[in-house]
């Protein structure tokens, strides 16, 4: 029901083109999962993600289990029906959530005890509660719960982290009673190589369908980052997907891609795109700023997406008049560049290339065109 074949690894790198197969569709890869939290892509309708490019896009559990609650989404039909994609979509467990909102977060061997940030009522994620929500949902791809800290941080809080991570993802694939849902496990352990390592064999042994490599982008350097992938990546499954959670700088996607890793998701497109930043191949563009009062260029030449349909004047004026179009076109513009960046990479890939392809993107973005 769900697969991952390897169609090619590029010449001179780990980068991989390949497929994962799932009861809703194929997803080539790498990919880019638009991040659609509560159900929606913030300021897009369906349609208008699937015009970008998107195969598969990423909900949240912790969130859509608040409101409406896992239950109302079942009575409706299921995730696919409630939000109109009728794609394959990846449920995040909520086991970001433990670090994103630790000052309200209590963690114990059990599971997580929350306070709701919506109204301040306790909530608990346990492994197998965070499996039922997913379930219950009907998410074609569930995340184990894991535990994530920031970084830096103490040895033996990223190790205990660590070891709590693989008892829980075990915990998550006992309570699993769906067949028609694949498990990702999510390998932590910090910045330390030797511990990431002993993760990935410890899920490895348990054996996923695919892998997903988290705590990261939480405070290290980029840098640390890479040197992290480095040592994770060939401790992997050859033959599963591999994940890079919540990293979504253009420039860590080619740099992870180079890796080995085949799927990504952030919400740096869209929230960038309501706040008037737009990614392009010459750089980041600020779409306030007054030079583009009287420009009549598009944003990006030989762009697809609606926003590149008008002029950058036009854009410009959409923010300024506090218009709700501005921010929907640009978000729609920054996912339709992400889509472009990893297609692109594909096709770079599989002709032997991505070297040269990724070091020619990268100049592009490190001179950008004077703002």
């Amino acid at each position: 029901m769900y697969s991952f074949q390897v169609l090619h690894v590029g010449a001179a790198c780990a980068a991989r083109r390949g497929v994962f197969s799932t009861p809703r569709g194929e997803v080539q890869t790498p990919a880019f999962m638009p991040v659609g939290t509560q159900g929606t892509v913030k300021g897009l309708t369906m349609d208008m993600v699937r015009a970008t490019g998107a195969e598969m896009i990423l909900a949240n559990t912790y969130h859509l289990a608040l409101r409406p609650g896992a239950e109302v989404v079942h009575r409706l039909g299921g995730l696919h029906r409630f939000s109109g994609w009728e794609g394959p979509i990846l449920t995040d467990s909520g086991g970001f959530q433990l670090f994103s909102l630790a000052q309200m977060t209590r963690i114990t061997e059990e599971g997580a005890v929350f306070r709701s940030h919506i109204d301040g009522a306790v909530f608990e994620l346990t492994p197998e509660r965070a499996i039922e929500i997913q379930e219950l949902l009907g998410s074609d791809v569930a995340m184990v719960l894991d535990h994530v800290v920031p970084l830096p941080n103490e040895p033996d809080v990223i190790r205990d982290a660590c070891q709590r991570t693989v008892r829980w993802a075990a915990r998550c694939r006992d309570a699993g009673r769906r067949t028609d849902q694949a498990q990702f496990a999510i390998v932590q352990g910090g910045l330390d190589p030797e511990l990431r390592v002993w993760c990935a064999q410890q899920l490895a042994a348990i054996n996923f369908p695919g892998y997903a490599i988290g705590g990261l982008s939480v405070g290290e350097t980029p840098k640390e980052m890479y040197r992290t992938l480095d040592a994770v990546c060939p401790a992997l499954p050859a033959n599963a997907p591999r994940y890079l959670m919540g990293v979504g700088r253009p420039e860590d996607i080619l740099e992870a891609i180079r890796r080995g890793v085949d799927l990504f998701d952030c919400v740096m497109p869209t929230r960038n795109g309501r706040n008037a930043l737009a990614f392009t191949d010459e750089g980041p563009v600020r779409m306030r700023n007054l030079k583009h009062a009287e420009d009549d260029r598009p944003l990006e030449a030989g762009c697809p997406c609606p926003a590149c349909r008008h002029s950058r004047g036009y854009l410009r004026h959409l923010f300024m008049a506090g218009e709700m179009l501005g921010p929907m076109l640009l978000s729609a513009h920054n996912l339709t560049y992400y889509q472009r960046l990893v297609a692109e990479a594909r096709a770079a890939i599989a002709e032997d290339r991505f070297i040269e392809f990724a070091e020619a993107k990268a100049i592009g973005w490190r001179n950008p065109a004077p703002e």
